[in-house]
């Protein structure tokens, strides 16, 4: 009788202040993908207005990723620095009134403007998102809460499309530009009041310090991260793992397909599949669902199987192989009419995209520790890389009504990356302590 209660308060010892601290990320990436996919709701009406052709349209969408990625490696640094309260408050309050701004735009030149700004001040959210997670928690729970946080993009792509589409419809797309700003810059301040790193936070207990310490959490203090200092060789080192190099790439490839359904998916349903606007919103929520339950299931099928003593490279990799795989039914859409059919196919391939969205455990499992911000800044680099490429060579690519060459684009990078999960990262020993692990070693040459 004497041992239940015991064991009750164990299990609450473990405390859940880092929960919480999920949560506050979990709201931030919905905020940040709301002034993401508000442009591609806005792009049909926005090209009518300003008279817009497909490939000033792809030159609009890329815009925001020119300057994002190529502030990743200098945003990784400054979140190793300045920590994840600084840098995401003040970059999400920035890029909010600039989403504002663009309510008041008129032309071509003018939206590429705004577009760089969002970019840049977005710049630090994946690395800062990463950081935090390693920070608050253990390693046998970090790909359920990278899951959790990668899902919040697809419950705001869902959840948020619909609505997008109806703000457009009452307001136009000046008025969803405003609305989605103002929005933004109140959770700014939310986030700054609400948010400290784990030895900071005086609700946060010693049980569950404890707790993450052991399981190979990142505890710095302000003043430990404020002595660093950039070095050339760090970020040499970030290219000296064929591991590495090869989570990179892959994550280039699976942002192909993420970046197509943020900015040309809308367009492609009420444009090429000729379907009602207002009803597209609907029908388009249904593939961002199936990649939310498809990142979950990743998530916790992966830590589910690594606790049950299966092999960390297994348990991490599957998910994402088997995801990328499912991707290739995207080339299913340009064989069909039918808008069921259709919408199934692109289901299918983003409920893949979805479950390959847990790579970011690899950051935190193969770099060194003081290092996770800039390791973190250079995979999302990759990443953003596909921000820039995939908009424009699908504008490229789209002649007339076909649709069909860009979705094979997609389907190909996502083969590329199968590729490089399979023959380039090959095995992975998340086992290894972080002082010894393989990347420090250079490639071969």
């Amino acid at each position: 009788m004497s041992e239940q209660p015991l064991a009750t308060t164990k299990v609450k010892s473990t405390g859940r202040v880092r929960f919480m601290v999920l949560g506050l990320v979990f709201i931030n990436i919905i905020i940040n993908y709301m002034d993401r996919t508000n442009l591609s709701v806005a792009a049909t009406e926005m090209a009518g207005d300003l008279q817009f052709s497909p490939l000033q349209m792809g030159l609009i969408f890329s815009a925001f990723g020119w300057i994002y990625a190529a502030l990743q490696i200098p945003g990784g640094f400054v979140i190793d620095r300045f920590g994840s309260r600084i840098v995401y408050g003040v970059g999400l309050f920035i890029w909010s009134l600039i989403t504002a701004l663009h309510a008041v735009a008129s032309s071509f030149g003018g939206l590429i403007g705004l577009r760089l700004g969002v970019g840049a001040f977005e710049a630090p959210v994946m690395p800062s998102n990463n950081r935090v997670i390693s920070s608050w928690f253990p390693e046998n729970e970090r790909a359920s809460a990278i899951g959790i946080y990668s899902s919040a993009q697809f419950v705001g792509l869902a959840g948020m499309t619909p609505l997008l589409f109806h703000v457009q419809a009452l307001y136009g797309w000046r008025g969803l530009f405003l609305i989605t700003g103002v929005a933004g810059m109140i959770w700014a301040v939310v986030w700054y009041c609400l948010y400290r790193e784990p030895l900071e936070h005086k609700g946060v207990s010693k049980e569950e310090l404890d707790h993450i310490r052991k399981g190979g959490a990142i505890l710095e203090s302000r003043q430990e991260a404020a002595k660093r200092k950039f070095a050339w060789g760090d970020l040499a080192l970030m290219f000296r793992s064929r591991k590495l190099i090869g989570i990179y790439f892959g994550q280039f490839t699976i942002s192909a397909t993420f970046w197509f359904f943020l900015t040309w998916f809308p367009t492609y349903l009420v444009q090429y599949r000729h379907m009602d606007f207002i009803k597209s919103g609907y029908i388009a929520s249904v593939p961002y669902l199936a990649a939310f339950f498809g990142v979950l299931l990743a998530g916790f099928v992966s830590d589910r199987l690594i606790k049950r003593g299966v092999s960390a490279s297994f348990a991490r990799k599957a998910p994402v192989i088997l995801g990328m795989s499912l991707t290739l039914f995207i080339l299913g859409a340009n064989y069909t009419d039918n808008p069921t059919l259709i919408i199934l196919f692109m289901s299918i391939a983003f409920f893949g995209n979805g479950l390959a969205t847990i790579t970011w455990v690899f950051v935190t499992a193969l770099a060194p520790r003081h290092l996770i911000g800039l390791a973190g800044g250079v995979f999302n680099f990759t990443g953003a890389l596909s921000s820039i490429v995939v908009p424009i060579a699908i504008g490229a690519l789209i002649d007339g009504h076909n649709f069909a060459p860009a979705l094979a684009f997609i389907a190909i990078l996502a083969g590329l990356g199968i590729c490089s999960y399979l023959f380039v990262v090959g095995r992975i020993d998340l086992d290894t302590p972080q002082e010894t692990k393989p990347q420090v070693k250079p490639v071969a040459r």
